[in-house]
């Protein structure tokens, strides 16, 4: 008998004002989009742009979270500026933490670049939702993302009820 497979919903959250206003392009997002296909080539992507605004941004992943996600990641609004609050609107949303998704892109992201220190996205999940804040740029999401992308894979499993150790 063939292996089933299960088709999983995957979904990826722009968070920036100038892409919400079309005054800029994302690239941050398809980067991302591009990855997830590649890991998980039969899931369903769900896509989406809001504000810098904490509560539609929990209130989009909340929508994802009810859906039955698998993951949502953030993309953007994880830094010191003054409207940056996806970690913030996350915390909101999740029941649970999961502190060593963030921790490894940072730890990881700092080797190349000091900066990566100054990321405030945290990981976590609501129900059997991981979701995950990536930064905003597409080189900090192709070098966050595939940093930890092999966890998000394995974790995935687990929280579906899976028990394999690798």
């Amino acid at each position: 008998m063939p292996a089933t497979i299960t088709v999983m919903l995957l979904a990826v959250l722009t968070v920036s004002d100038r892409c919400s206003q079309g005054l800029m392009s994302d690239t941050a997002g398809p980067a991302v989009v591009t990855l997830l296909r590649a890991q998980f080539p039969e899931s369903e992507i769900e896509t989406g742009t809001v504000a810098d605004d904490e509560a539609k941004i929990a209130a989009r992943l909340e929508q994802w979270c009810a859906r039955g996600a698998a993951l949502a990641l953030t993309v953007g609004g994880t830094g010191l500026g003054p409207r940056d609050r996806t970690p913030e609107a996350t915390r909101r949303v999740i029941d649970r933490e999961a502190p060593g998704l963030a921790e490894a892109m940072r730890a990881l992201g700092a080797a190349r670049n000091p900066f990566a220190w100054l990321s405030r996205g945290v990981a976590g999940m609501k129900g059997s939702t991981l979701i995950v804040n990536l930064p905003g740029s597409r080189r900090g999401v192709e070098e966050s993302l595939g940093s930890i992308l092999k966890l998000i894979a394995h974790g995935l499993e687990v929280a579906a009820g899976g028990q394999k150790h690798p």
